[in-house]
């Protein structure tokens, strides 16, 4: 594994691996341990989008590490005044031991990295969330042990969580069902990814209540993700339905976990009253984005 630029790049087995360096960096962390990863190493933090949980999780994880992150603001950069991204590439290279990106489209990762010689994290872009689905995972395997043989489902838009999801999911060997609208699908490139799985179902429907139904886990997001408020009210439309509540949870296993990677519109995508009786869940997620990113920079970067 040279880079983390999608999930559709990694084998169950490097998935594994993820895992299980987070789990040991968080018990590491819990008890005070200090981690085995050489000191002063730099991260490079590319930033197109707004951001809480990525840069927080990634500044902090690196210096947990023992080493720095560095922010660049897009916008504020060479790159904000039309530097080519294979020149921003071999450039940080010079500089730094690894770069994270967060952006807009998945293409400008992949050229980061083909052009970079150092690892390339992708911390988001429009079709993939990789480390949010990572963090994910590990979330579901503390709270039930494992991940094989579980049901998954995703109720929502068809974004980069739903790509990402059915992707990682499957490659764990966990039964996915996606819940979308007709006009809000998951990419073609994560379907026809699970067309060839054998050894897991992977359901696509219209109905959340089909995809609901015997969920171990269940995922949400928000109807309109950064870049697409303009469509905010179109999109309300489109998900009515598409709410996480009671009846939905009604319908998968009295002991359903439910995830959201955050911020949540409370009333939209999901209502209050199950966002808060799954609270401790969510935030293990949200706080799981720190060890598992750690173990992606310490895997590649060590």
């Amino acid at each position: 594994m040279k880079d983390l630029l999608k999930l559709l790049d990694l084998t169950r087995e490097e998935i594994a691996l993820i895992l299980d360096t987070a789990d040991r960096l968080k018990a590491e962390r819990k008890s005070g341990e200090k981690h085995d990863f050489p000191s002063g190493k730099t991260l490079a933090m590319i930033f197109a989008k707004n951001s809480t949980r990525t840069r927080v999780s990634f500044e902090t994880g690196i210096f947990q590490l023992g080493g720095q992150g560095i922010f660049l603001s897009s916008a504020d950069s060479q790159l904000g005044r039309g530097e080519p991204i294979e020149d921003t590439a071999r450039v940080l290279s010079r500089y730094c031991d690894a770069i994270m990106i967060r952006t807009f489209e998945q293409e400008e990762v992949e050229r980061l990295a083909q052009y970079a010689d150092v690892p390339v994290i992708n911390g988001l872009t429009d079709f993939a969330h990789p480390c949010q689905v990572l963090a994910d995972l590990m979330t579901v395997r503390e709270h039930k042990g494992v991940l094989a043989g579980l049901n998954v489902c995703y109720i929502g838009d068809g974004n980069n969580m739903a790509n990402s999801i059915i992707v990682g999911a499957l490659k764990c060997g966990m039964n996915v069902a996606a819940a979308c609208p007709a006009e809000y699908l998951p990419d073609i490139t994560a379907l026809d990814y699970a067309k060839t799985v054998t050894d897991a179902d992977f359901t696509l429907t219209h109905d959340p209540s089909v995809a609901a139904r015997d969920a171990d886990v269940i995922f949400t997001d928000v109807w309109a993700s950064m870049g697409q408020e303009s469509e905010a009210e179109k999109r309300r439309a489109a998900f009515f339905g598409y709410c996480v509540d009671e009846r939905i949870m009604s319908l998968a296993h009295p002991e359903c976990m439910v995830q959201h990677c955050l911020p949540a519109h409370r009333g939209e995508e999901i209502t209050a009253e199950v966002f808060e009786a799954h609270a401790a869940e969510i935030f293990d997620e949200a706080e799981n984005r720190l060890h598992v990113q750690k173990a992606v920079m310490y895997l590649l970067m060590k």
